[in-house]
């Protein structure tokens, strides 16, 4: 009895440990039948849905913005502007653009894209109603009011394009991130080709103020299905294990957009150094300022040439307007299929992108031969081949998911969209001078077409393709 007693504790320690050794058994054979029956699981499909909203959020933004160069040969009518005047206009959304691109893109790496951005349309899209009721005002308050509302669309407008590349490198594995890119980047001109033509005639029959209440009820609206629906990966209640497994292969997420943990590095403006130290970068950054040239004379004085120097009314001009922004949705897409084609083909990072980049900007200085025809089929021609090109550029931002380093993406992005976007303070302002001092847009045409040609070259010369790190800073 002694003995037993003696012995039973040992007995009691083999059992207790032959049942730990059991149950850990049982658990790796529940975890591997877990694993299992989720690969076998068809992976859902939501970040496509998540890809769709950022494609009308897009356009949205990009109709807000564009809704005074569809309204602007009435406003100058109206408020007896000049030309110089409505180029600064233009060019007052770009100034506020550029100084929230920085702010706009620490904001997304603390914060993440879903909170910023849903915040930024609903803002933006009552910034824009506001814009409709200038006429309560006298002339002189209601020009300066104009450049007041516009300076703050620009500022609060300012994260969408980092927090898209953000959210597309959160929700999409590197090798879908090239299509993913241009869908979102070519919604730019599906806005103009859907939302030009309807707001035309919307300013047509009820007037120009209304074109600004009808986009404003859009975009709020919007913002509502925003927070109702657009979530993080691991914190949206539709995503499987099998989508979530697909998104992370190949990519290290950020923590603030992918999953709940704390953010290890505190992103500054230091680490800025990175990038501006970067050879490559620099060559991608005067890419980009030359493509935004031809982006802004599109949505600010493409409408406004149709109706004050090819004589079309302004339901004309926003009809017509549509055609060359069709071909360069169309553009877009081919951009980002070309450019994911090459990888899968095993060409490098590097080909794949430069192809459509390149080839993109070359076509772009087509429309220089606008000046040489006064056919208003050839002119509208001539005007798509190189929105086409335009668009195959849509592809440039992919190279912030290439090149940035993960903790900082959201900042690398607002700097990339700055120093693009400098363009937009620039190109407006110098094409309405040029239309002042020579009486016709002849001069224009040449100041955009050489951009569109500078950019290819830098574009060309931009060197290897190459993730940088924080490391590099040192």
């Amino acid at each position: 009895m002694e003995m037993d007693r003696a012995v039973s504790p040992a007995a009691d320690d083999r059992t207790s440990r032959n049942s730990a050794v059991m149950e850990a058994g049982n658990l790796s054979e529940r975890m591997n039948l877990n694993t299992s029956h989720a690969r076998a699981v068809a992976p859902t499909k939501v970040r496509y849905l998540v890809l769709l909203a950022l494609f009308f959020v897009t356009a949205i933004n990009v109709g807000d913005r564009a809704a005074l160069s569809i309204t602007g040969s009435a406003i100058i009518h109206e408020f007896n502007l000049s030309p110089i005047t409505l180029g600064y206009m233009f060019s007052v959304f770009a100034w506020a653009y550029v100084i929230g691109q920085l702010p706009g893109g620490l904001l997304l790496d603390r914060f993440g894209a879903v909170k910023v951005y849903g915040f930024s349309l609903l803002l933006w899209s009552i910034v824009t109603a506001l814009q409709g009721m200038m006429d309560l005002l006298s002339p002189m308050l209601a020009v300066a009011a104009l450049f007041a509302l516009r300076f703050l669309l620009g500022l609060v407008e300012s994260p969408v394009y980092p927090a898209n590349s953000r959210m597309v490198t959160s929700w999409f594995p590197a090798k879908e991130r090239g299509i993913a890119t241009v869908i979102f980047n070519s919604s730019m001109y599906l806005s103009i080709a859907l939302l030009a033509p309807m707001m035309g005639l919307i300013a047509h029959k009820f007037g120009w103020q209304a074109v600004y209440w009808t986009m404003g009820a859009l975009g709020i609206g919007m913002s509502m299905v925003w927070f109702r629906f657009v979530k993080t990966p691991k914190t949206h209640p539709w995503v499987n294990a099998a989508e979530l497994a697909h998104i992370e292969s190949g990519t290290t997420p950020s923590k603030t957009d992918i999953s709940k943990g704390a953010v290890k590095h505190k992103p500054s403006l230091k680490d800025l150094k990175v990038l501006l130290r970067s050879p490559m970068m620099w060559a991608i950054y005067l890419g980009k300022y030359c493509d935004t040239s031809l982006q802004y004379f599109f949505i600010t004085w493409f409408p406004i040439y149709l109706v004050k120097y090819r004589g079309l009314n302004i339901m004309e001009a926003g009809a017509l307007a549509s055609i060359p922004a069709l071909s360069g949705l169309f553009g877009a897409l081919c951009g980002g299929a070309v450019s994911d084609a090459l990888l899968r083909r095993g060409a490098s990072l590097t080909l794949a992108r430069k192809v459509p980049l390149v080839c993109g900007m070359t076509l772009g200085g087509t429309l220089l031969a606008c000046n040489f025809t006064d056919s208003i089929p050839l002119i509208i021609a001539v005007m798509s081949l190189a929105i086409f090109g335009k668009g195959l550029v849509a592809v440039d931002w992919t190279l912030v998911s290439d090149t940035s380093p993960r903790e900082i993406i959201g900042l690398s992005g607002g700097l990339f969209n700055m120093i693009g976007n400098l363009s937009g303070i620039i190109t407006p302002v110098l094409i309405g001078y040029v239309i002042t001092f020579t009486g016709s847009f002849e001069g224009a045409m040449f100041v955009v077409a050489g951009h569109a040609f500078v950019g290819a070259l830098a574009f060309l010369l931009m060197g290897r393709v190459c993730q940088l790190t924080l490391g590099d800073k040192k």
